[in-house]
């Protein structure tokens, strides 16, 4: 069984939500969203990965020392997009080709923790190469895309594809997959996940590349509305209230 690794992209600034600091310091329930994920991923690794963004490093490193937690800090540099913040997991002293790497959001509070286990015991049960929670939603910002018999072909960002969400299942952003495969892949294909409306390298095409190649790639709609939960503007935390 491969060992596991936790990455968390939390290299968001928070401008878009109207924060003066990194977005997963927001508190949710009296807690930095942060603390929360990191506290309910620490079973699967006790040090975990962290990308942040130059000006983010600083709060987070103090927030990380106050909090007794540790965790191996990784600044992307220049905010090219999600799939050069997760290659960027290379570069911690806690990175290994050989693992499994579960990739989390850094703006998502309340992740279940029953969530994450079933997640993990499927990916390994199963064997395979990519694995990640979704949950059927009236309006799929990112939509999974399945063929005749039920397999994952792609996850798609609705903005990207110019069309409006709508009913659809879509990921969380909880992901779990063989680490130097999926990474080497990324790099690989890099100028293939360059957006049309951004320009920023993704993350969410890797699916289909995955899927295209033969690789085991398995979605599963598991996720309850709390996992859903994320933190995008501060409105999307109004069903905490």
């Amino acid at each position: 069984m491969a060992e596991l690794r936790v990455l968390i992209a939390a290299a968001g600034t928070g401008s878009r939500a109207g924060l003066p600091y990194p977005k997963t310091l927001h508190p949710v329930r009296g807690r930095p969203i942060l603390l929360s994920l990191l506290g309910t991923l620490a079973p699967y690794d006790a040090e975990p990965t962290i990308i942040v963004s130059p000006s983010g490093e600083a709060p987070i490193r103090t927030t990380l020392e106050e909090a007794g937690v540790r965790a191996a800090l990784v600044v992307q540099e220049r905010p090219t997009g999600m799939g050069d913040a997760v290659l960027a997991a290379r570069l911690s002293p806690r990175f290994l080709p050989g693992a499994d790497l579960l990739l989390a959001w850094g703006d998502i509070p309340l992740l279940e923790e029953a969530t994450i286990a079933a997640l993990v015991e499927r990916h390994r049960e199963a064997g395979n190469d990519f694995t990640f929670v979704s949950r059927p939603v009236d309006a799929a910002y990112t939509r999974v895309a399945r063929d005749g018999e039920g397999r994952v072909t792609a996850l798609e960002e609705t903005r990207e594809l110019g069309v409006e969400p709508e009913l659809g299942e879509r990921d969380i952003g909880l992901f779990l997959f063989q680490a130097g495969l999926i990474l080497d892949l990324l790099d690989h294909h890099r100028s293939e996940g360059l957006g049309r409306t951004t320009g920023e390298h993704g993350f969410l095409y890797i699916v289909a590349k995955a899927a295209a190649l033969g690789l085991k790639v398995e979605a599963l709609p598991i996720a309850t509305e709390q996992d859903c939960i994320s933190l995008n503007r501060l409105s999307d935390l109004d069903p905490l209230a």
